[in-house]
């Protein structure tokens, strides 16, 4: 699990806004350039490199359980 102060001041590498949680804590989501990055051992690999694009409805659904995040 990723601390809240540390997921406060993290952003996306790729856009500069701010990253989400996935469902399952394996990954931090950005809505706006609709990449995830891996979390590995607790520790979060925000290298673009090693970011996977996510696909149109696990976009939709990050949108939809984030309506506050820009997009």
């Amino acid at each position: 699990m990723i601390d809240r102060e540390l997921l406060a001041i993290l952003v996306c590498p790729v856009s500069k806004t701010s990253l989400v949680v996935s469902q399952d804590g394996d990954e931090l989501q950005c809505v706006a350039s609709g990449l995830a990055y891996p979390v590995r051992d607790g520790i979060p690999v925000l290298l673009a490199e090693e970011a996977r694009e996510l696909a149109p409805e696990e976009l939709e659904a990050l949108r939809k359980r984030t309506p506050g995040i820009e997009s």
